[in-house]
């Protein structure tokens, strides 16, 4: 840690599983059974006749976000939940992260600049804060006096857990772009959260597809837990 555009890629491809595809397709259609995004990036980048740029974008937040990543923590707080429960493993897990409008500004400069062809570059803010530390950053800018509740894995409810490792952090180095194109980023962390929670409040989704709530399960979950 952290990653760089050096840093050796995952060696087994096509690593999601049909219940991840299946729940993907309902909000993206056009994943694939061998979603992949490693094979794209070795077409681009071994076409001679192809100036390709890859970049390597982070867990995208703000208005527009179709996977709803704050929406989670935002919803408990503004239906006035006390405990917001995190399991262990997943609280301490990080991963990067960028702005919408951020991210987009790092595409346009890469899709402009001469310098950029036949490279490889990060786009993620820095740090990389872990879950939980995201979550304290949304419940500062609401304001919210409850509490974080880190269960151990088998004591969490199902329902609020996650697939994957999260024993294996994806904190990564947007340092190339920077120094080579020049990239910073136009909108503050601290601005960007309040965008995304201003959007989110404004437009609810219409169904709890990626985060379902189960207010009664938690409530039991932190009645049990000592505090």
């Amino acid at each position: 840690m952290p990653l760089t555009e050096h840093s050796e890629l995952r060696r087994c491809l096509h690593p999601y599983p049909p219940e991840s595809l299946q729940l993907m397709r309902k909000i993206f259609p056009w994943v694939t059974d061998d979603y992949d995004k490693i094979p794209a990036e070795r077409v681009v980048m071994n076409d001679r006749e192809l100036p390709g740029t890859v970049l390597r974008l982070p867990m995208v937040y703000g208005p527009g976000d179709p996977l709803r990543r704050f929406h989670p923590v935002v919803k408990r707080i503004a239906d006035g939940r006390r405990h917001i429960i995190f399991p262990e493993t997943l609280a301490a897990w990080r991963s990067p992260r960028g702005s919408v409008e951020n991210v987009a500004a790092a595409i346009a400069l890469a899709a402009t600049d001469n310098r950029a062809a036949r490279r490889i570059y990060n786009v993620c803010e820095e740090p990389s804060f872990s879950e939980l530390e995201w979550a304290r950053k949304i419940a500062a800018a609401m304001r919210w006096g409850g509490d974080f509740v880190v269960l151990p894995t088998e004591r969490t409810p199902r329902h609020l857990l996650k697939p994957g490792n999260t024993a294996q952090h994806w904190t990564a180095s947007s340092t190339r772009i920077r120094q080579e194109l020049g990239y910073e980023e136009a909108v503050t962390i601290e601005e960007a959260i309040l965008q995304t929670i201003r959007w989110e409040r404004e437009n609810p989704p219409a169904a709890a597809v990626l985060a379902p709530f189960d207010y009664a399960a938690e409530d039991a979950a932190v009645a049990g837990h000592p505090m």
